[in-house]
Parts: structure tokens; C-alpha cells; sequence
């Protein structure tokens, strides 16, 4: 009995930082050598751990991904857009951010920080086809596939 929680618990993680490796490594590859289409962002690897570590919690489900990346980025865009890039700005952004993620039952923590990704950065609205849609749907099929091929964990527990 010991022996096999001893293997399970390093298992379970070796199996998770795996599905998380493959799943960046395949989307920074869509991206070329050149880099001249991006199919990342930083909180996408927070998502790694939520998807790969944690596919049980409704976090993890594929609308609280796909949604709260999509809701975040355009509150982000909309209040740069609007109001400029000011820290009072940034936090209005985050802010409501979190509030609608939270009153639409979309909950992704990874995708609080995507308002500050794009004003930080300087974003413009082809940022939520491309990196933010694009990814966060090859995110969710990528899951899928691993955890039923792969981990043999249940995924999704729900898809809406």
C-alpha cells in the first residue's frame, strides 16, 4: 500500500509536467523559427498547471479556459481602449476581469493576468484571435487527447 501511494504521488506529477512540456513545446512550435505568429502567452503556462495538475477542478473544464481567457483579454483591450494604460486603468481592468469571470461562472485564474498582458504590452484586438482564441482551443483539444490517451485521468468532467 505504501509503496504504491509512494509511486503514485511522484507519478501523477511526472505525468502532469509531461502533459504541460508537450503542450507548450507543440504550440511555441506553430509559431516557426521566426516567431512571426504567436501562439503564446504568459498565462497560458499558469494554465498548465490547472489543465495538467488539477484536470478535476472546474477550473480545469474547457468554458472556464476558453471564456475566461477570451473575457479577460477583451475587458483588457476595452479598458486600454477607452481609458488609456494608467495603473488606475490596470487595475479597473483586473478588476473587472475577475468580477465578470466570477458573475458568469468562468473562473480561470490564469486569465486575470491577461489584462495586464495586453496593456503592458501594448496590444491591439487581433491579440484575442491570435494568440488568446487560438490557443486556449488547441489548449483545451491538446487536454482532451493527453488525458485520454495519456494520463487516464477524466477530462473534461463538463464541457459547458
Amino acid at each position: 500500500m505504501h509503496q504504491r501511494l509512494t509511486t503514485s504521488r511522484l507519478l501523477v506529477p511526472l505525468i502532469a509536467g509531461l502533459g504541460a512540456m508537450l503542450c507548450i513545446t507543440a504550440l511555441s512550435s506553430l509559431g516557426g523559427d521566426d516567431n512571426s505568429t504567436l501562439w503564446l502567452m504568459a498565462p497560458f503556462g499558469a494554465t498548465m498547471v490547472i489543465l495538467f495538475g488539477l484536470p478535476e477542478s472546474p477550473l480545469a473544464q474547457p468554458r472556464n479556459i476558453i471564456v475566461g481567457h477570451l473575457l479577460t483579454t477583451a475587458i483588457g483591450l476595452s479598458v486600454a481602449a477607452l481609458a488609456g494604460v494608467s495603473p488606475w486603468s490596470m487595475g479597473l481592468a483586473v478588476g473587472l476581469a475577475v468580477g465578470l469571470m466570477l458573475a458568469t461562472n468562468n473562473t480561470h485564474p490564469p486569465a486575470g493576468a491577461n489584462p495586464l498582458v495586453v496593456m503592458l504590452a501594448g496590444e491591439q484586438w487581433d491579440f484575442l484571435v491570435m494568440p488568446v482564441a487560438a490557443g486556449a482551443f488547441l489548449i483545451v483539444a491538446f487536454g482532451v487527447l493527453y488525458h485520454r490517451l495519456i494520463s487516464g485521468q477524466r477530462y473534461p468532467n463538463r464541457w459547458l
